[in-house]
């Protein structure tokens, strides 16, 4: 057995909270939203189990242990209904399962549209900070040991709706911009949905929209039927996707530590086999899909 391969599926084994950190937090923009900066210093507020009132996006950097990192990368975005965002959840748990198995993850704290008396828009403001989260994360590879060609980017609910904004665009730079973070290409390079919003599902998946991985229960009422509607695009585009569909489970189920469900708890092990099976976390193989 190679030894990289040895090594992956021994750390399966480590839970995912060992990899718990002190992180950075890095604001997608020094000086604040553009249009918005004289918000940025407005407090967040956490309670429980949700974040409101985030003025000044931004993302929290986990990064894997030398030892285990593989160079690939995954931006996440918590759900929350565009009113709150489900951080801890659905940012930093995901986040820390990352880790454990080698990938550096950035949890994205983005604007939200839904909260009462929000200034933003879910089309402008939310699809702006999941361009600038990629372009950020890509911008900085280097400085992060990250592969900037294995940079995916995952969503929980409506969070799955800020990875459809900007997956099946061309997500190009703008070469001339003054800010360099604004010139790297803000395009995922794969995308994992859970149980996703409805909003943003294409009509028909473009053929260069990255592989994706999708999961959710049958019996959510909310975001069964895009988890469906993506799987059969993709089937008639003949590009790669990879989809669970669970006979119960509902709706929010995270990382799977909130049910009794055996196979909603072990969800993540399809998830790190269809990323070790894609190539993805291994720097040495060429080309994510091939053999």
């Amino acid at each position: 057995m190679p030894l990289r391969l040895a090594l992956f599926l021994a750390v399966l084994w480590i839970p995912a909270s060992a990899f718990a950190q002190q992180n950075d937090v890095i604001p997608l923009w020094e000086n604040g939203a553009p249009g918005f900066e004289d918000r940025k210093d407005e407090p967040e507020e956490a309670r429980d189990w949700w974040v409101r009132n985030i003025h000044h996006p931004s993302l929290t950097v986990f990064l894997p242990p030398d030892s285990l990192a593989t160079g690939a990368a995954v931006v996440i975005a918590p759900g929350g209904g565009h009113r709150e965002l489900v951080f801890d959840a659905e940012g930093r748990k995901a986040a820390e399962f990352f880790n454990s198995i080698g990938v550096a993850a950035f949890a994205l704290k983005y604007r939200l549209a839904n909260e009462e008396g929000s200034p933003y828009s879910v089309d402008e403001h939310v699809r702006q900070d999941a361009y600038r989260a990629l372009r950020l994360v890509r911008s900085r590879a280097d400085e992060w040991g990250i592969d900037p060609d294995r940079i995916g980017m995952m969503g929980f609910s409506a969070g799955g709706e800020v990875v459809s904004m900007i997956a099946y665009a061309s997500g190009d730079g703008d070469p001339e911009a003054p800010d360099p973070i604004d010139r790297a290409n803000g395009k995922p390079d794969f995308q994992i949905l859970i149980y996703p919003g409805p909003r943003f599902v294409p009509e028909s998946i473009p053929a260069d929209a990255p592989p994706a991985f999708l999961l959710s229960a049958i019996d959510d009422p909310c975001c069964a039927a895009p988890t469906l509607r993506l799987l059969h695009g993709y089937h008639a585009a003949g590009i790669p996707a990879e989809a669970h569909i669970y006979a119960r489970g509902a709706h929010a189920f995270n990382m799977g530590n909130r049910s009794e469900l055996k196979t909603l708890s072990t969800w993540p092990q399809r998830l790190a086999d269809w990323m070790h099976d894609n190539n993805i976390l291994d720097p040495d193989w060429p080309e994510m899909g091939a053999d």
